[in-house]
């Protein structure tokens, strides 16, 4: 427990400021979590965090704040793209990735009539090893969020696992 000198008023305040900015911050854990989880539910390898592919991430989602379209970099890494208004975290990125598993049918190795799963194979791409993501606020509002994977995966024909 931290103790605070000041006013009690404005300890509270600087308190509940730290805390928000706290939960706002998204981490490179935060990234992980939730894929690494997906990829031991099918008992793939974990990703690990890469600062190479996480400039090449960063670097793009730059190139993106103009307009916040969910266009693929065309660059040498596998890549999913996330786009959400107001401030998308890292979490709920990953979480929409992985939230297609059920769209995903392994003796098929295919998606759903309909339905998008590409980036929840992307996720767990067995030969993906590495990972490196980024955020940007976008000008015209909302948060686009990109992660690129080393090596890239969704080869047609291949399964992911």
């Amino acid at each position: 427990m931290m103790l605070c000198k000041l006013p009690l008023a404005l300890c509270f305040l600087i308190s509940t400021a730290l805390t928000i900015l706290s939960y706002a911050q998204d981490t490179h854990q935060d990234y992980l979590n939730i894929q690494n989880q997906a990829r031991a539910d099918v008992g793939v390898e974990p990703l690990t965090w890469d600062d190479k592919v996480a400039a090449y991430a960063q670097n793009y989602a730059n190139q993106r704040i103009i307009d916040c379209n969910l266009v693929h970099s065309e660059g040498p890494y596998g890549e999913n793209l996330a786009w959400g208004g107001g401030d998308l975290s890292a979490i709920d990125a990953a979480k929409m990735w992985v939230d297609e598993k059920p769209y995903y049918d392994y003796d098929s190795n295919s998606c759903a009539p309909g339905q998008v799963c590409g980036h929840y194979t992307q996720v767990v791409w067995k030969n993906s090893t590495r990972v490196g993501c980024a955020k940007v606020t976008c000008n015209s509002g909302g948060t686009f969020i990109g992660c690129n994977y080393d090596p890239p995966g969704n080869y047609i024909g291949e399964r992911p696992y």
